[in-house]
């Protein structure tokens, strides 16, 4: 019986720097399938739960969901997927990775050190040490912070309903849905045209009072009445000012565990 091949995704927002993981991938790793190049966590979380591949590279500074958010839900979306984060964190964060068990590369990527992990990776096959990320996640995991060069979360949208310009308030939205190459802005009052494409707004909003719910949809937590599973794993959204509901696709379910 021939030897399943291993698989890999790659989440790498900054396109130059993933092209470059996946050709180092390829010299380092030549058996290893990419089958996913993921440019944020949404993506990244849709593609573990997708192909449930034996690897994710995850960078962790990503639009909407990081690194971390990510490999936290993959504890449900993909269990046997080992984690190795790609990352440029200073070297107080690289001691509590090498402290955890947790593989890690440092960008820029230097061959040596992507060598060194693909052993170890194919050494230990699928038995991702679950208590050591478990434990850096819990570390890390909600208080990573804003990079230095982000700018100050959005305070007021300009926003287009008909011939009406309308200023609004982010505090009031309800939730934003992807419109092709533009997003929905809904507030109790109705919605609006924001001409901001739904990835790029991500990274604009506060991460913890909006949270990415699936591909097409954020929400303003402040606006959820309440979130139920149904039996398929994916859940349902209520709203308090809203009559709809959202959906939550089973990926990101993970991501509200603690809720």
């Amino acid at each position: 019986m021939a030897e399943a091949v291993p698989t890999c995704i790659v989440a790498e927002d900054e396109v130059l720097l993933r092209d470059a993981l996946v050709a180092q991938l390829r010299g380092a790793w030549p058996e290893l399938r990419v089958v996913a190049e993921c440019e944020d966590g949404a993506s990244a979380l849709d593609a573990l739960a997708e192909h449930r591949p034996d690897v994710a590279f995850l960078d962790i500074r990503m639009p909407g969901l990081t690194g971390l958010d990510v490999a936290a839900a993959a504890a449900e979306a993909s269990p046997h997927t080992q984690i190795v984060f790609v990352t440029a964190y200073d070297q107080y964060a690289i001691d509590a990775f090498e402290r955890g068990a947790i593989d890690y590369l440092l960008k820029p990527v230097a061959p040596d050190r992507l060598a060194s992990t693909v052993q170890r990776l194919q050494a230990r096959a699928s038995r991702q040490d679950a208590a050591a990320l478990a434990g850096l996640l819990e570390r890390f995991g909600r208080s990573l912070p804003r990079a230095e060069s982000a700018p100050p979360a959005l305070t007021w949208l300009t926003a287009s309903a008909g011939r009406e310009t309308r200023l609004i308030l982010v505090d009031e939205v309800a939730y934003f849905r992807a419109d092709n190459k533009y997003t929905t802005v809904v507030t109790a009052e109705g919605e609006a045209l924001l001409r901001t494409p739904l990835r790029e707004l991500l990274g604009m909003l506060d991460g913890e009072t909006f949270k990415q719910i699936h591909r097409s949809t954020i929400v303003n937590l402040k606006a959820v009445a309440g979130i139920t599973r149904d039996d398929s794993g994916r859940g349902t959204v209520r709203l308090k000012h809203r009559p709809e509901t959202l959906t939550v696709s089973a990926p990101f379910m993970a991501l509200f565990r603690h809720m």
